[in-house]
């Protein structure tokens, strides 16, 4: 992964569902934490479970942080 932040996930939008960009590249949309993770297992880190998401310093959570899952 090529930046900082190479994973983006976007404000949550009206549905409760944020954009997921990894390496610039728009992904999906993630409902949950569990989305989250499964996005970047297939994006080949495949050992990461829902704590790493919540830790890592490689995903920049805009808006709001990895807490709050409105919708």
């Amino acid at each position: 992964m090529a930046t900082d932040h190479p994973v983006v996930l976007s404000p949550p939008g009206g549905d409760g569902g944020r954009r997921v960009r990894i390496d610039g590249h728009y992904i999906g949309i993630a409902y949950s934490l569990l989305d989250v993770v499964a996005f970047l297992q297939e994006a080949g880190l495949q050992d990461w479970g829902e704590m790493d998401v919540v830790r890592s310093s490689l995903i920049d959570w805009r808006g709001i942080g990895p807490e709050v899952w409105p919708g």
